[in-house]
């Protein structure tokens, strides 16, 4: 038994209040530990050491900020066994799955590091005075990115390292020179005592500022809504539902002072194969899409949630490989009971719902505490007519959905909302006759793939994990990728600022040794 877990305000713990949340074996259904639960206090607290570390965190290099990220990796490594088990306790996760998480954890925190040291991403820009000008005299002006201020982040209930306390969301926003009050998602509140433990330990081996982190347990619209509607708080990022999303984003455009909310809410990213491609590859696709719904129980954000082809002679044949893959997938246990119970409710919504055809399910349907894959299979004609098919059911499901042409695709494309990903399957001829469905999907997603499936976002500079809403809260931003450190900038420029007075991203001498655009050049070079 762990004892009782503290909120961790900058390098302080605090346990104020006698309620308290609970740590649970979720299959068993153990207690594992309690936490307390913040006090608006204790919230107060937080905030306020989070702004004033603000002002001190902001100014320090990007070299140092780098050395913190990387101190943080390694207190996450240093965690061994002990991380790998708590963590697979509480999320009914495999040890495999979450070894394989921490490593992407620790993986975008140096490759974070890595981009604070090169600097580019600062968009550092310098237009020098040229006083003889005509008509009018040239002012010197120069810009960079400059960090927002205290972030609230939701840490989520899918990816309990990747996107919780210490993950994307949180690198990005603590690299940009933010620093961070972490919520912890209450599935796996001891996961995240040991990396938020590990964090502080990491900010006070690299000398960062008191209230760089903090990391706050309790209810969560209760607690969320104290801290999204502190007028301190200047940005939010959450991953989860889009009922939670847009709450919180409606909460903070209603405040005094609106502030951004970057909010993931989920995705259908369906997936459409073309029929050269149905005939050549009807077994393998088959196959693969199958793995892919149901991987993870289903609960990727980008699991494919739709599948749409054109009826054609091969369609017979691939229907019934589909039935065969599906029905050989796996169920599992799901990340919470009410993920489960929402999971069973809308697999029978959907089961009763007039011309939806349940093609296949998986195996573990006679455990009611497993959630086993469905596949249902409706036409274009029902899909018009009952649009929230194509809504995300979060779970190991998916909707076939058979279209009666080409136009019929084109029209059921130019329908969907914003999602994460769609995913196209055709031959190069296929590709070619249908580019204008490329050109429909480009403007409803943030990643279109060719001829793969969207289950495993790599973690590089040229990934986007955002799109149109209702996926996200802002089309603009990815939340994966060194991209996403823009969420929590925003530019300032300086006019005829004397050099002594300039930051040192933008001093004539380039003493950071950055890229950076001079009158129009990328360079390094002093300026003399």
């Amino acid at each position: 038994m762990i004892n009782i877990g503290k909120q961790i305000i900058g390098f302080e713990t605090s346990a104020e209040a006698s309620e308290t949340i609970s740590s649970m074996s979720r299959s068993t259904g153990e207690k594992i530990a309690s936490f307390s639960v913040a006090t608006i206090t204790e919230v107060n607290r937080a905030v306020e050491k989070a702004t004033a570390a603000f002002q001190i965190y902001r100014k320090i290099s990007g070299v140092k900020k780098a050395a913190f990220l990387e101190a943080i990796a390694d207190e996450i490594m240093g965690l061994g066994d002990e991380l790998v088990n708590i963590c697979s306790t509480e999320s009914g996760l495999p040890k495999g799955r979450i070894e394989g998480e921490r490593g992407r954890t620790v993986g975008q925190l140096k490759l974070f590091a890595d981009l604070l040291k090169e600097g580019s991403w600062l968009d550092a820009r310098i237009e020098i005075a040229n006083p003889a000008r005509v008509p009018l005299p040239k002012p010197d002006i120069r810009f960079m990115q400059i960090p927002l201020g205290p972030v609230v982040v939701f840490g989520a209930s899918n990816f309990p390292l990747a996107f919780s306390v210490a993950g994307g969301d949180s690198v990005s926003a603590l690299a940009a020179g933010c620093c961070i009050i972490v919520k912890a998602h209450p599935a796996h509140p001891a996961t995240s005592s040991l990396i938020g433990k590990a964090i502080n330990k990491a900010a006070i081996s690299t000398e960062m500022p008191d209230g760089v982190f903090s990391l706050l347990f309790g209810d969560g619209p209760v607690l969320g809504a104290q801290l999204v509607k502190h007028p301190d708080i200047k940005a939010v990022a959450f991953t989860g539902s889009f009922g939670a999303g847009k709450a919180i984003y409606d909460m903070a455009v209603r405040r005094e002072t609106p502030i951004p909310v970057y909010a993931e809410m989920g995705s259908t990213n369906p997936v459409f194969i073309l029929p050269q491609a149905l005939l050549e590859k009807s077994q393998s696709l088959a196959n693969e899409f199958s793995s892919s719904v149901t991987l993870g129980v289903g609960q990727f954000c980008t699991n494919p949630g739709m599948l749409i082809y054109e009826s054609a002679d091969a369609a017979p044949g691939f229907i019934q490989k589909l039935e065969e893959e599906f029905g050989q997938t796996l169920g599992g246990v799901m990340l919470t009971g009410d993920i489960h119970q929402s999971y069973t409710a809308g697999v029978e919504k959907r089961s009763e719902m007039s011309g939806v055809k349940t093609l296949a399910k998986g195996s573990y349907t006679a455990n009611s505490t497993i959630a086993s894959p469905v596949l249902f299979k409706v036409t274009s004609d029902l899909l018009k007519i009952h649009p929230d098919l194509s809504e995300e059911l979060f779970g190991p499901t998916s909707v076939v959905v058979e279209a009666n042409s080409k136009k019929d695709i084109l029209e059921i494309a130019k329908n969907l909302s914003g999602h994460l990903t769609a995913t196209v399957h055709g031959t190069d001829s296929d590709l070619v006759e249908y580019k204008d469905l490329l050109d429909i999907l480009e403007q409803k997603v943030g990643r279109l793939l060719i001829n793969g499936f969207p289950t495993g976002v790599e973690v590089c500079s040229a990934m986007v994990h955002g799109g149109p809403f209702p996926a996200t809260t802002d089309q603009r931003t990815t939340s994966v990728g060194t991209a996403a450190i823009d969420r929590f900038t925003r530019p300032v420029c300086y006019q005829n600022m004397p050099d002594l007075l300039l930051p040192n991203e933008l001093k004539n001498a380039n003493p950071l040794n950055i890229w950076r655009l001079v009158n129009g050049n990328i360079n390094k070079e002093a300026i003399k």
